[in-house]
């Protein structure tokens, strides 16, 4: 976990990706993109490229195709601890090589999207060289 600074973003290494810095440090829902994956919505901050990451590797181990949204999704956030997420003052940060994704959700949904992020990067590492995500 890592903490907030006083404008309420990730606080933590920096990435070396400009453009994952620049998310990080913006401030209102623009930044924001939603990562559905399952029956779970949770809120992610990052690059477009590195969110995309992100989402592949998370989608590996789940049983329907995880997506990723720039906008809010029309059912919104079902989980209250979620929706409020963005008033807590810790996040976990995940390194997604030279990037990041800051997992904005409650703490039983940001264990469950890490955990998934983990599981699939074990089975990416037993897929055949070569392969693409």
């Amino acid at each position: 976990m890592v903490s907030e600074d006083s404008n309420g973003g990730p606080v933590g290494p920096s990435p070396s990706c400009p453009d994952c810095q620049a998310a990080l440090d913006a401030t209102g829902r623009d930044a924001v993109s939603f990562l559905l994956v399952d029956s779970l919505t949770v809120p992610v901050v990052g690059c477009e490229v590195h969110l995309e990451q992100f989402r592949l590797l998370c989608g590996l181990t789940a049983d329907e195709t995880a997506k990723l949204l720039s906008h809010r999704p029309a059912g919104g956030i079902q989980c209250p601890g979620c929706r409020r997420a963005d008033q807590t003052l810790e996040h976990p940060v995940v390194q997604i090589g030279h990037g990041v994704a800051a997992v904005l959700a409650c703490e039983t949904h940001e264990s469950d999207v890490i955990e998934r992020f983990q599981a699939g990067l074990q089975a990416r590492g037993q897929l055949p060289d070569g392969r693409p995500l």
